[in-house]
């Protein structure tokens, strides 16, 4: 009489299945601005550069894929749990105006993708000037 019997037989079988963990989350991204440029930081541990492919699409918008491209390689031991996953990610980032495309740049360190995006250089407007007199 004790135990799980006042359950349903339904939730027994949903706490206990051994279905495989779906990964519904996404990278942590950090987006921090300077004075001279935005930083993007998506982490990405065990993962190396040959893993991503950073470009700037049609739309002028930042688009950043990763997947895993290391071999499978079959386990020596019987895991109780695994829940280290590799599988692919995308995601589109819209940017800002003011961000020089042509100069934007990409590095992988210590498990974090990096990308920069340099602000365009605004000419300093001179305020001392002749004004034409019409």
């Amino acid at each position: 009489m004790y135990g799980n019997e006042w359950l349903p037989e339904v939730f027994n079988s949903f706490f206990n299945n051994n279905m495989p963990r779906v990964n519904a989350t996404a990278p942590a991204i950090n987006v921090a601005e300077s004075k001279d440029n935005y930083v993007v930081e998506l982490a990405a541990p065990g993962l190396t550069k040959k893993d991503f492919d950073v470009t700037i699409n049609a739309d002028g918008d930042l688009r950043i894929k990763m997947e895993n491209h290391r071999e499978k390689e079959e386990p020596h031991a019987h895991y109780l749990r695994r829940e280290f996953a590799f599988g692919k990610y995308e995601q589109t980032l819209i940017l800002p105006d003011d961000v020089d495309k042509a100069r934007i740049a990409a590095s992988v360190a210590d498990g974090v993708l990096i990308v920069k995006l340099p602000k365009l250089v605004k000419s300093e407007a001179q305020v001392a000037r002749q004004i034409e007199i019409g």
